[in-house]
């Protein structure tokens, strides 16, 4: 009996997980929208496959998967996070850059091209130094979040020049940060060449709009535990 409760155990906890890993882009973004539903819903299943596997070895499989499940629970939107939006909002006042809260709980500062790089280049204008000064400060003081950013262009110019130049626009903005103080293991850098217009590359200014760099920062929801059985 107790080596068909394992079997049951270690089927309904794979199914679990494969369905998470099998979840459309939007249902991630559903997940990660709301911690409280991830921890719940690992401390539940642990629940249920502690009551189907017993007491003993089978209960106590059922915990461990409840807490790994539990464990995927995304992004958090805490005190600090919205404290640390407010400092850039203030920082950012009258630059053009836009502070905002995604849908899945991350902070992301969208940086305009007239005040971070010159059309075709990867050097960071002075402008855009003041900010990252400001913004390295800040996530200093919350060594526990995660940084991405990711470089745009617009579409003038190939694939060949553009991706290879919004990658490095991206890495600049890294090496920047880095020699702040801002730990590099942090720091994930992305380039998408023109591939992700905010508006359509039709006019000089709708094409400086589309030349930016976007960061983001994200705060991971601490591992749930589930209760002993």
């Amino acid at each position: 009996m107790r080596r068909q409760s394992s079997v049951v155990v270690y089927t309904v906890a794979a199914a679990l997980v494969l369905g998470g890993c099998a979840a459309t882009p939007e249902m991630q973004s559903s997940r990660t929208r709301d911690t409280a539903i991830g921890a719940g819903i690992g401390a539940g299943t642990g629940a249920i496959i502690g009551a189907i596997a017993g007491k003993g070895t089978g209960a106590a499989i059922g915990a461990a998967a409840g807490a790994g499940l539990g464990a995927i629970a995304g992004n958090v939107w805490s005190r600090r996070m919205e404290q640390q939006k407010q400092e850039m909002e203030q920082a950012t006042a009258g630059t053009g850059v836009k502070v905002a809260k995604t849908s899945d709980n991350r902070l992301k500062l969208d940086v305009p091209s007239d005040i971070s790089f010159d059309k075709g280049s990867a050097e960071i204008r002075p402008d855009f130094r003041s900010i990252l000064d400001n913004f390295a400060q800040s996530l200093t003081a919350n060594p526990g979040t995660q940084v991405s950013i990711i470089g745009h262009t617009d579409s003038s110019g190939t694939d060949a020049i553009n991706l290879p130049l919004s990658l490095s626009r991206a890495s600049k903005t890294r090496d920047y940060l880095v020699s702040r103080g801002v730990s590099t293991y942090r720091i994930n850098i992305d380039g998408r060449g023109s591939a992700e217009p905010i508006v359509a590359n039709d006019t000089p200014a709708h094409m400086a709009q589309n030349r930016r760099v976007e960061i983001f920062v994200a705060e991971q929801a601490a591992p749930q535990q589930a209760a002993p059985q």
